[in-house]
């Protein structure tokens, strides 16, 4: 049980990092569609399809890493005040009964939105680039997918706390 969530907390570490990666090109296609538009009076076709993508690529890839790392907002007015115990309860149960469900449901949802994407070849319609939009829904199942896996993973802690064998060195720690 451990190599799995040992696994998953290093495949969202891989997914974080790419995602940080993912900012160069963004910042280079933003700073390039503004020298163009504005020095050379020739804007692109391609810069803001390449932004959002970009930005959203970002987003989802970093999602699990986030998790696992604990950074995501949480409100910490009565939550920070529990004891480890009652804050893995709260833990579990909202895995259990809302991120667990939605998220394993979402992501099933949106590998068969990328294989469509992919089998009709639909084209983002965004701008007059229009590239195919298959890789960027794919982006999208994979957030997803590692996000509900992390869940699993923050679940399976957050169970482990309350019966007392969180005996895992580093967990939590993306190690």
């Amino acid at each position: 049980m451990n190599a799995f969530l040992r696994t998953i907390d290093r495949l969202s570490g891989n997914l974080g990092i790419l995602a940080a990666w993912i900012v160069l090109p963004l910042i280079f296609a933003t700073v390039y569609e503004v020298l163009s538009r504005y020095l050379l009076a020739a804007p692109t076709i391609w810069a803001y399809e390449i932004g959002y993508m970009a930005t959203g690529a970002n987003f989802l890839l970093g999602a699990a890493f986030a998790l696992r790392e604990k950074a995501h907002i949480r409100i910490d007015v009565f939550y920070s005040h529990f004891s480890e115990k009652s804050k893995a309860l709260i833990d579990v149960l909202g895995y259990l009964f809302l991120f667990l469900p939605l998220g394993f449901w979402l992501s099933y949802r949106l590998g068969f939105y990328a294989l469509d994407a992919f089998a009709t070849g639909e084209r983002s319609g965004e701008s007059a680039w229009n590239p195919v939009i298959w890789p960027f829904r794919l982006i999208f199942f994979t957030g997803f997918a590692v996000l509900s896996l992390q869940a699993l993973v923050e679940f399976i802690r957050a169970v482990r706390v309350l019966l007392g064998t969180s005996a895992e060195p580093g967990a939590g720690s993306g190690g």
